[in-house]
């Protein structure tokens, strides 16, 4: 079987500029737009913004 297209895989790449990526899946219908998670960044030592990557 096939990976859809319905839930792409995304990079999310953190804002604090170390360069540290988050790799997970999304839903196109329910988010369309670029996603924008909290997660912690360990290089930065804090909770950051990702975003999503294209």
């Amino acid at each position: 079987m096939a990976r859809s297209e319905l839930r792409p895989v995304v990079k999310l790449r953190s804002t604090a500029g170390t360069g540290y990526v988050y790799v997970t899946r999304k839903n196109r219908r329910n988010d369309p737009d670029r996603l924008t998670l909290r997660k912690y960044d360990p290089v930065a030592r804090k909770v950051v913004e990702f975003r999503e990557e294209r």
